[in-house]
């Protein structure tokens, strides 16, 4: 029976400091918190500079992605007058998908709204030029082909091309 007392003061101390222990935590834990939050947001703003003259830049490349597929300008770069209508289409389709490989790595520092656009501009200009190529004759000249695909151009509702940038103007502001 003398042992009794014993454990009934053991088990006393323990509730009590395990008492104790639960509210010690529970009165530091915001503390604790706060203090994640902090060195979370110091973090995030640490990658923030890091990041976003690269996010800038890849916004650059994709506008001039845009620019350089655009028909107007391609057709001037490529001299359409010096090739036949075939050999100016695949020169033209091989220049559009290179270009695109070349800033393929950009969709990395951008948002997905904007990646599907500069994609979708590359592929409504494929289309464009693939169905000019199909209008015309065999023995078209590349002068053809360009005007072709230039009168395509004006008679859409809006440029695409000028579309595309102003989405990607408005993608960039949410950056801000």
């Amino acid at each position: 029976m003398e042992m009794y007392p014993y454990l009934l003061d053991i088990v006393k101390y323990t509730v009590s400091g395990l008492g104790v222990v639960w509210i010690a935590f529970y009165l530091i834990k915001p503390y604790l918190d706060k203090s994640e939050r902090i060195q979370m947001l110091e973090f995030k703003k640490s990658i923030a500079n890091h990041t976003l003259p690269l996010r800038l830049q890849a916004y650059e490349r994709i506008v001039l992605l845009m620019e350089r597929i655009n028909p107007q300008n391609m057709l001037v770069r490529l001299n359409a007058g010096s090739h036949s209508a075939t050999a100016l289409h695949s020169i033209i389709i091989a220049e559009i998908r290179s270009e695109y490989q070349h800033n393929i790595t950009q969709q990395i520092y951008v948002t997905s709204r904007a990646w599907g656009v500069a994609k979708r501009v590359k592929d409504d200009t494929l289309n464009i030029v693939t169905n000019a190529m199909k209008s015309l004759p065999e023995n078209a000249s590349g002068l053809d082909l360009g005007k072709v695909i230039l009168v395509q151009l004006s008679q859409m509702e809006n440029d695409p091309y000028e579309l595309g940038a102003e989405l990607l103007r408005k993608d960039l502001e949410q950056l801000f």
